[in-house]
């Protein structure tokens, strides 16, 4: 027996267990029909601003729950246009941070690429990318490279600011997520593809050309 246990033994004191996680998902209409993959990442081809956006989620555990991250990134410019941490799995997360993407640019990006998860499959979010023109494009099923600008964020993300770190509620994980985006990455964060620049940096380069 260890001496943590031989004090709780001598104190009377029982280890409270953690709840299992559980994935929240909302019953949704979801169409079966899938976007043909109009962004191709093995073409290689350069990229307009605003021509391909793609986004993708991930979960994050916090206070013996899941929160689920939806981004919005510009594919030239590496940039986070637009994020959603909501409570569900439901399209209402995507959407959110969609039309916080158009919001901020201004216009609606040509393309919207993502993998074939029912958020982007649900009714719903179809409409706001018809009621945008927005074109849609989709992964391969199951073939995350498709969309590896975005998966790279998250283990990004995940390695950088999540990685051996806990915390204190949901309200500081919120904090967390928006300083990480909003404050490091896009400004500061330098990437080898955009010529050892941050996204803003790269984007104020184009800019100025």
């Amino acid at each position: 027996m260890n001496t943590v246990a031989k004090i709780m033994n001598i104190e009377r004191l029982i280890a409270r267990k953690k709840g299992a996680f559980k994935v929240v998902t909302l019953a949704e209409n979801i169409s079966e029909v899938v976007h043909q993959r109009l962004f191709r990442i093995e073409d290689g081809k350069d990229l307009e601003t605003n021509e391909v956006w793609a986004g993708d989620i991930t979960y994050l555990p916090v206070d013996n729950k899941f929160l689920y991250l939806s981004v919005v990134m510009d594919l030239r410019r590496r940039k986070i246009l637009g994020w959603s941490l909501d409570e569900t799995l439901s399209s209402k997360g995507v959407i959110k941070a969609l039309g916080v993407a158009v919001e901020k640019e201004g216009q609606a990006g040509k393309i919207f690429h993502s993998d074939q998860g029912s958020q982007y499959k649900s009714l719903a979010f179809r409409k706001f990318l018809n009621d945008h023109g927005i074109q849609g494009s989709m992964s391969r099923k199951g073939n995350c490279y498709d969309n590896a600008f975005v998966e790279t964020f998250f283990k990004t993300l995940k390695s950088e600011l999540l990685w051996n770190q806990s915390f204190e509620s949901e309200e500081h994980l919120r904090s967390e997520i928006f300083n990480y985006i909003e404050c490091w990455y896009n400004r500061k964060r330098i990437h080898t593809s955009l010529d050892n620049r941050s996204p803003l940096e790269y984007e104020l380069g184009i800019k100025a050309a």
